[in-house]
């Protein structure tokens, strides 16, 4: 079994705690009414985009995401969260050290002996969720499952779909596709682009990913018999039967989108090992990106 299945096949026990210690990480996470910022690189950015809906959608407060290296220095924020799952990543750590003594600053990390914990002024570390592997499967959705549970937004259920989104086989035939378009609405675009990035990272295959109403503004154009287009959440009335029509296999389930990106997971190392790849050894990549100076 490579690190990435062992690891993805851990996040409903790593779901479940960080659940549970949620309310112990009040002070360091957004209260309500904060104008907030939530940043990272790469997966993190997406899991951003998901908590930053989450939350606004909540009545939380304003709640925008960036990547950590276009961060508006001119907009004021009275809190920036950071997701960063090695604590070295250098975009990161170089937007920290300029709203060092101007703007409150957290960070949820997954490893406390890293810069991160010096740069920010609030730090939750989630060592339990750590991973060897380079493509990022149980520290995200884990580093989510948090902020849903401070916004009050996680129930046992979700841990429950984790677990049916590990047992229940994938549709027949769908590793074989050759074109993968991932669809979101609301918090789960950020989740639909995760799961596009997952199978670029660990199957470098032709992925895509919207919003489920902008698929049919153009995008919807190159789907073929040789497509699977995916929903995480709640498809748009008569989406389905569109994308049907064009030969393409449409994909959706019940499930809570978290646990729907599991299975998504999943289908990345089965398209891996089908083109005979390792998606322990993505290509191009590395667990984490220092820049030099």
């Amino acid at each position: 079994m490579t690190h990435v299945e062992e690891e993805l096949a851990a996040q409903p026990e790593c779901w479940a705690r960080a659940a549970a210690q949620a309310p112990a990480h009040r002070g360091a996470l957004p209260a309500p009414g904060e104008r907030v910022a939530i940043v990272g690189c790469g997966t993190s950015w997406f899991m951003a985009q998901s908590a930053a809906a989450l939350r606004e959608a909540a009545g939380q407060g304003e709640t925008d995401a960036f990547a950590a290296s276009e961060f508006p220095h001119g907009r004021a924020y009275d809190r920036v969260l950071a997701l960063t799952r090695s604590g070295t990543t250098t975009e990161v750590l170089t937007l920290l050290g300029e709203l060092k003594g101007r703007t409150r600053t957290a960070a949820v990390t997954a490893d406390p002996a890293t810069p991160v914990t010096a740069a920010a002024d609030d730090v939750v570390v989630l060592d339990y969720a750590d991973e060897r592997s380079v493509v990022q499967t149980r520290f995200a959705t884990t580093a989510l499952t948090l902020l849903r549970a401070h916004l009050g937004l996680h129930t046992d259920a979700v841990v429950a779909d984790a677990r049916t989104a590990l047992r229940t086989p994938l549709p027949e035939g769908l590793a074989e596709r050759a074109q993968f378009t991932f669809l979101g609405r609301g918090w789960t675009v950020g989740i639909a682009h995760e799961a596009a990035l997952k199978m670029r990272e660990a199957a470098q295959a032709w992925t895509e990913s919207y919003p489920a109403m902008e698929y049919r503004h153009g995008p919807i154009s190159i789907t073929t018999h040789d497509t699977a287009t995916w929903m995480l959440g709640e498809a748009p009335e008569g989406l389905a039967e569109q994308v049907r029509a064009t030969g393409a296999t449409w994909v959706a389930d019940t499930l809570d989108p978290l646990a729907g990106l599991i299975r998504a997971q999943r289908l990345a190392v089965a398209v891996a090992r089908s083109r005979g790849l390792d998606p322990d050894r993505p290509r191009h990549l590395t667990r984490s990106v220092v820049l030099a100076d």
